[in-house]
């Protein structure tokens, strides 16, 4: 084709276009990758492969490219058509609010708020406190205990955090950056699976098992951070980690299909992460609050029974914390399930309430 006085040929063509086009490739094809007879060898090779794996050209009815071939100006215009409107940042950023409505709602989260994300410059941190390192560190394969490097410019757990942001610039960058099932590493045997909320259980899993804890009857509580540390929802669960109860899966962890992300997320996918009864209704009917049959009741009672026990027999201050301290393993297991259920867990029995319940009952008898 003739821009101005000059023809534009498929190899300059390769020059201002393809630049553009890589910018997709590597993400998966959308259409079969061609195989032209008359390209191998080609300069532009490659680059000719990922224009017709994106679909924005087809070559020529007899399996050839020709790529000295003019470019006419019906051509190019194709080639652009079929760019714009197959693949674009507008497939995101358009005229409506969903962006806008899942930022709002996300910095006003809990990983959206706070400073927890500082933590990320130390490396037994990085791997969940920040951003960056929790990419670093799915990206790597590894579990949170295995990051040996701070981030030295953490971040808070935003959305390039959880999702391949600006890969494709299409739509298909909202695909989690893994839903890999998540063996817990701190419990031996046990691995969460669970749809889509594997995102978050690479970080929502204990630091530390009680059982790892005891030694010749005894468990030394070593500092005010003792416990399961930090977030141990997946455990919960899954009915493990506690302290003189045996567990088994909640039902909402078998019945619901992508777990965490059913529940906190929702159909809308609102991103405040705090839990709707609207993913209930299927199994309870109509509820306006997550007291269930009374369970959030109850087990706030035996909490409130508990606390005041381990108070008086000293192992938790009056701010709330564990007294460092050697015990008999009954009463650290009480201290344990305490941590695991009133702070780290904090559902009040929503995630298990058999569990949960029988970690109270086991706890309350120590004393």
């Amino acid at each position: 084709m003739r821009i101005g006085k000059r023809r534009i040929s498929k190899k300059l063509l390769l020059l201002v276009v393809v630049p553009v086009v890589l910018v997709f490739a590597g993400t998966g094809a959308v259409f079969a990758a061609a195989e032209f007879t008359d390209i191998a060898g080609n300069t532009h090779e490659q680059s000719i492969i990922n224009m017709a794996d994106r679909g924005v050209t087809e070559g020529y009815p007899d399996g050839t490219f020709r790529p000295d071939n003019p470019v006419t100006r019906g051509q190019m215009m194709t080639f652009l058509d079929r760019y714009m409107s197959g693949i674009g940042c507008t497939d995101c950023h358009n005229e409506g609010t969903e962006l806008t409505g899942r930022e709002t709602a996300w910095e006003e989260s809990g990983h959206g708020t706070g400073t927890a994300y500082a933590r990320g410059t130390s490396a037994s941190c990085a791997g969940c406190h920040s951003g960056g390192g929790f990419m670093a560190m799915v990206a790597a394969g590894q579990t949170p205990d295995q990051v040996t490097s701070g981030d030295p410019i953490p971040t808070r757990q935003d959305c390039r955090a959880c999702h391949d942001l600006h890969t494709s610039y299409t739509g298909a960058d909202w695909a989690l950056r893994t839903t890999s099932a998540v063996p817990l590493y701190a419990v031996a045997g046990s691995t969460y699976d669970g749809g889509e909320g594997n995102l978050c259980a690479n970080c929502h899993q204990p630091r530390r098992d009680f059982a790892s804890q005891v030694e010749d009857g005894m468990v030394e509580v070593d500092s005010t951070h003792w416990g399961p540390h930090h977030g141990p929802q997946a455990a919960m669960l899954l009915g493990v980690a506690g302290a003189g109860a045996t567990g088994a899966p909640m039902s909402h962890y078998n019945l619901v299909s992508d777990t965490c992300v059913t529940c906190h997320l929702g159909e809308v996918a609102t991103h405040s992460f705090e839990p709707s009864t609207d993913a209930c209704t299927s199994c309870h009917g109509e509820v306006d609050d997550f007291d269930i049959g009374d369970t959030q009741t109850e087990v706030q009672a035996m909490l409130d029974e508990l606390q005041e026990a381990l108070e008086g027999a000293g192992l938790l201050d009056e701010e709330g914390e564990p007294v460092v301290g050697t015990y008999t393993e009954a009463q650290a297991g009480a201290l344990w399930n305490y941590i695991f259920i009133a702070i780290e867990d904090s559902s009040l029995g929503v995630h298990n309430p058999t569990y949960t319940k029988a970690l109270l009952e086991a706890s309350l008898e120590a004393f």
